[in-house]
């Protein structure tokens, strides 16, 4: 057994983070398609979310760690090379189809695969499933005919909410989350915000493997790829982040994966309680108080994988992150759609900008300073730098800055 305990600071802790989430240094350069699947592959998953107030979620949150790309380098991907593909992972995610045994090992054990933080949701998802095999029946033979949008299902009542709760939807958008969830069917495509359902028989090409994988495999490999991919995590954040409440015991994975010497307990100065580092990254996090280490600034979109478990978030970063959008107007402090803005190792301060497409500008609308943000004009000249970057990614050809911005960095940004 790894008796080893890894001592670090605060501050390397979160430089590895950074570099573990792709977010230090110089953005790379290379075939986009690539970049994108690298990306992915040492992040777990990216959330999809079709909200483009700005862009959506998942584009912005690729887009700060690839540069510059073509929304149809990831429809390829995602469509036609089907090296991607959307699934529950953190929430609704894109996935490598190279994990799809993984993903596969918990669809054919679902919903036993659910742990107990999804409360209820176990026993109502096996209710549910009892009680309604027939319409799951019916979807199939109609999906055997080709797919199909929601609103295009024989049986879709718009309007009508499930009268179990899983969604806001109709029984069939239910029976549909949870024949996704047992792998019947997936996502083959979207039409706008809606999505397009096949089978996943059909779908998927005939090299994708399909082999199920012992229940103390899968939730090894997910705790691995979780703190590789955090470069520390906590048990509760392992829980949480890739293969999200599906640990049905966690305790003993890290058990067998610490006695293995594969990770090692790590002490954070100002961090308390259990954390792990990955064996492989120990050398990394060693060279993190040298001349390795490379800032970047960033803007990180709403569901950035960095901020995807909010208590690691705040006891790392000391970052607090809320989706103000769900909030009435009255009651957002700091806008609508918010980027954070990550320098180096430190959130320095937040964005609220909107598309407006139309014209072909991005609007700023506000800009906001952390405590103990840097003051000088060449962080300010950064930000800016990072903003017109993203704008030339939407295809603005213009921004523009609207009155509040902190005093010290105004100049620079307008």
């Amino acid at each position: 057994m790894s008796e080893t305990v890894i001592t670090t600071s605060l501050e390397c802790a979160r430089r590895l983070a950074v570099t573990k989430q792709h977010l230090a240094g110089k953005v790379p350069t290379g075939p986009a398609t690539e970049m994108i699947v690298s990306v992915i592959r040492d992040l777990g998953f990216v959330q999809w979310d079709p909200v483009d107030v700005v862009a959506p979620s998942h584009l912005i949150t690729l887009w700060s760690r690839v540069g510059k790309f073509r929304m149809s380098d990831l429809d390829r991907l995602l469509w036609d090379d089907k090296k991607l593909f959307e699934h529950w992972s953190h929430a609704a995610s894109i996935v490598l189809t190279e994990d799809y045994p993984l993903f596969y090992s918990l669809m054919k054990r679902y919903p036993e695969s659910l742990s107990k933080s999804w409360g209820g949701w176990k026993a109502r998802a096996r209710k549910w499933l009892a009680e309604n095999k027939g319409l799951r029946k019916k979807i199939l033979n109609e999906l055997g005919k080709g797919p199909l949008r929601l609103s295009e299902f024989e049986d879709h009542a718009r309007g009508k909410r499930s009268a179990d709760g899983w969604t806001s939807g109709s029984d069939v958008s239910t029976a549909l989350f949870h024949m996704q969830m047992s792998g019947d069917v997936m996502v083959v495509g979207h039409e706008g915000r809606q999505n397009i359902w096949g089978l996943s028989e059909t779908f998927l090409p005939s090299w994708v493997a399909r082999n199920e994988l012992p229940e103390q495999e899968v939730e090894r490999e997910g705790a691995e790829r979780t703190i590789r991919a955090l470069g520390t995590a906590s048990p509760s954040e392992i829980n949480r982040y890739f293969l999200r409440g599906r640990y049905l015991d966690l305790k003993k994975a890290l058990e067998r994966l610490e006695e293995e010497s594969i990770i090692h307990r790590i002490r954070i100065t100002g961090i308390s309680g259990e954390r792990y580092v990955h064996d492989r990254d120990v050398r990394l996090l060693e060279s993190m108080n040298s001349d390795a280490w490379r800032p970047r600034m960033s803007l990180l979109a709403p569901f950035d994988n960095l901020l995807a478990v909010r208590e690691g978030t705040s006891r790392l970063f000391g970052f607090d992150y809320v989706h103000e959008n769900f909030l009435p107007k009255n009651k957002r402090k700091f806008g609508t759609y918010v980027l954070p803005i990550l320098w180096g190792d430190r959130f320095i301060g937040r964005v609220d900008p909107k598309m407006d497409r139309e014209n072909e500008r991005l609007v700023i609308n506000s800009i906001h300073a952390e405590p103990g943000a840097p003051r000088d004009k060449a962080v300010a000249l950064k930000i800016r730098e990072t903003i017109e970057n993203l704008a030339e990614f939407l295809g603005a050809k213009e921004v523009e800055y609207m009155a509040r911005v902190p005093k010290p960095w105004r100049n620079s940004l307008r």
